[in-house]
């Protein structure tokens, strides 16, 4: 158990900083994980299964339901797109 600490993830600081504000990545989400990430957003049915476009630090750029729009997102955007699966 001594090395858990070297399994925890870095702290948003470092994060922000990574590839100097110009890499996103792209992850799955869940409707019913909407309100989480994306507090504006309207109410969906749940269970739907969309893609989100967030910045290196978690903060949630665009909500969509394809992976290509938020990959086209992205690079409209001069971003690094990168998987979270």
């Amino acid at each position: 158990m001594a090395n858990c600490e070297a399994l925890k993830p870095p702290s948003t600081g470092p994060l922000a900083q990574l590839g100097g504000g110009e890499i996103a990545y792209i992850r799955p989400v869940k409707s019913d994980d909407v309100p989480s990430l994306f507090p504006s957003a309207p109410a969906l049915a749940p269970g739907l299964e969309l893609w989100a476009l967030l910045t290196a630090d978690g903060t949630p750029i665009l909500l969509t339901d394809s992976r290509a729009a938020a990959l086209a997102n992205a690079r409209e955007n001069d971003l690094e797109p990168l998987s979270v699966h």
